[in-house]
């Protein structure tokens, strides 16, 4: 090749790289950030009547409960019951293992309040990352004193206050997890390559746990809700989606939007569900539990939950429940506060909506 062709290469090489800043893009947060803004939820909730809900609801929930993983193998109830209890002046604590599936208990503390009488209304209380001992005020003395900062002892909180409450170790925390760096990786990547995820998991056990307090004398099967913080809400927000047995929900520094959350804000990998943001948003999973009572607690200065998203997805709520005539049922606390749980409003809400215990 001569001299003047290979100066001709030459100038078509610099102009192919010399492109305008911007141009390309080889960032892959930038990439899903793009990919997010091009893929609209498939299934978004945008009903004017309660009989578009009602069409809605049958074509997004058969997909939702399929995201969520397939479920074990079921198998009759059984319940271990220990010879750990506490007692206090209200109540009576002990440790019981619900038979979740064939190779697998779930741990519970138990608690039955004193002197009732009648049935009482039971809520299935759901801790987050740091493990069940703070959320039941026990310990290390730095768990303890986290416990009392946050106020995470709901579970105690509502015992006190004349509820049955069933305060589950869930899957991958405490006696339950696998000693690896973190226990969330080992369970998340275990069950993604066998079909499931850990949300579904979570929540499969504590409608096992919702079978064992459906059988107990002291609980009326028609007032039995479920409380979390967290991951803990992760667990409750997604339980009363599927399960309507569930009949008051209170979720807790969760509830946002995933795009917002999730999906741009690095979290634990047990809060992904595979798939999710193409068929609906976290407000979508929500409205699975309308109209059935539900309050949203989160705090103004909640890092992993930025409090701007959930008042935007809160509003997409409120119309959800306005639709269906319910908009009494939903009510929030935006609290001045971080990433913890609320009592500004949990017992008023249980009380309004379940009664005096």
């Amino acid at each position: 090749m001569n001299f003047i062709g290979i100066a001709l290469l030459v100038l078509a090489a610099a102009e192919t790289t010399q492109e305008p800043p911007g141009e390309r893009n080889s960032l892959v947060y930038d990439y899903f950030q793009h990919a997010a803004d091009a893929t609209p939820a498939a299934l978004a909730w945008n009903a004017a009547s309660p009989a578009e809900h009602d069409a809605w609801r049958r074509a997004f929930e058969p997909k939702f409960l399929e995201l969520l993983g397939r479920n074990p193998e079921s198998v009759p109830l059984d319940v271990h019951w220990t010879a750990e209890t506490t007692e206090t002046d209200l109540y009576t604590r002990q440790k019981i293992y619900v038979q979740s599936e064939a190779n697998y208990w779930v741990p519970v503390y138990y608690y039955l309040p004193k002197n009732i009488t009648g049935k009482c209304p039971a809520m299935l209380c759901l801790h987050g990352h740091s493990g069940i001992l703070p959320y039941i005020g026990e310990g290390t003395e730095t768990e303890r004193a986290k416990s009392q900062e946050h106020e995470l002892d709901y579970a105690v909180k509502f015992a006190e206050s004349g509820c049955v409450v069933a305060a589950l170790v869930q899957r991958g925390w405490n006696e339950t997890r696998h000693e690896t760096p973190h226990s969330c990786q080992r369970v998340t990547m275990d069950a993604f390559l066998l079909g499931m995820t850990p949300v579904g998991l979570r929540t499969w056990d504590a409608m096992r746990v919702v079978d064992f307090l459906q059988t107990q004398d002291a609980v009326d099967p028609g007032r039995i809700g479920a409380a979390g913080l967290s991951g803990g809400g992760t667990t409750t927000l997604f339980l009363a989606a599927r399960d309507e047995r569930i009949r008051l929900a209170m979720v807790a520094g969760y509830y946002c939007t995933f795009r917002d959350s999730i999906f741009t804000i690095h979290h634990c990998i047990c809060n992904c569900v595979p798939g999710l943001m193409q068929w609906g948003e976290m407000s979508d999973v929500a409205a699975l539990i309308a109209p059935r009572p539900l309050l949203i607690i989160s705090g103004d200065q909640d890092e992993i939950f930025p409090i701007d998203a959930t008042r935007r997805a809160y509003a997409a709520l409120e119309t959800t429940y306005t639709v269906l005539d319910a908009a009494g049922n939903l009510e929030s606390d935006f609290f001045e506060g971080v990433h913890q749980w609320s009592n500004r409003k949990s017992l008023g809400f249980l009380k309004t909506h379940f009664g005096t215990p």
